[in-house]
């Protein structure tokens, strides 16, 4: 039976990249990104899919993305990927403006919880439900200028301990991908060569490995 992933923040990346395997492996998949241009450059590639253009901290967006996945069957996999910085490079803590620190919680930890609770319902439906929530080492070491966004990450993965908890028949993985030669890591560091670090592809094994092996909910990092 063809399983169905919702996966936000698909035009690049590592979304992008679990978008290319989970359709290599037979998923019908359900894409978000607010880049309309890019996401239907992903989408045009892979069969099976939903193209959805919009920002996932609008209500009516996460309510077509949780109906487009109702009709594919019901989703079976959310991914939780769409991240935003808060300012490039991200701003100290000292001096971060208030609309971009709430931008950055809004699309890094309330909209995550929001579009899980729509979701949630086809999850347990599915037998095999499981919500992966993206992290990062920000979440867990303090430092210059993550704060922000550090600070939003740990959220989400408190969040994503809490819903294990709450709801032992779906997994809850909170992963830390690690630093990824992506668009976002560049805009961490704008004029900087990012070259060294490693392409999103390098750890779609480590993610495929987990959605198929179905580990206990908790935290990991991609190796």
């Amino acid at each position: 039976m063809t399983q169905t992933a919702v996966i936000t923040g698909a035009s690049q990346g590592l979304g992008a990249a679990l978008a290319h395997a989970l359709s290599g492996a037979g998923w019908n998949l359900v894409l978000d990104a607010r880049t309309g241009k890019d996401l239907d450059l992903v989408a045009a590639s892979l069969p099976g899919v939903v193209a959805i253009t919009g920002d996932v901290v609008d209500d009516d967006h996460r309510a077509e993305l949780a109906a487009a996945a109702d009709k594919l069957g019901g989703a079976d996999l959310l991914i939780n990927n769409a991240s935003t910085l808060g300012g490039s490079p991200p701003p100290a803590l000292g001096d971060f403006p208030l609309p971009a620190l709430l931008d950055t919680f809004e699309v890094n930890v309330l909209a995550p919880i929001a579009l899980t609770q729509l979701v949630l319902p086809q999850l347990r439906q599915s037998g095999r439900g499981a919500v992966l929530n993206l992290s990062s080492d920000a979440a867990v070491e303090a430092y210059e200028g993550w704060g922000g966004y550090g600070a939003a990450k740990a959220a989400l993965d408190h969040a994503s301990r809490v819903l294990a908890k709450e709801e032992p028949d779906v997994r809850v993985w909170s992963v830390d991908p690690g630093d990824l030669r992506t668009r976002l890591q560049q805009l961490a560091f704008p004029g900087e060569d990012i070259s060294d670090r490693p392409l999103p592809s390098s750890v779609v094994p480590f993610f495929l490995k987990l959605i198929d092996e179905r580990p206990a909910s908790g935290r990991y990092v991609a190796r």
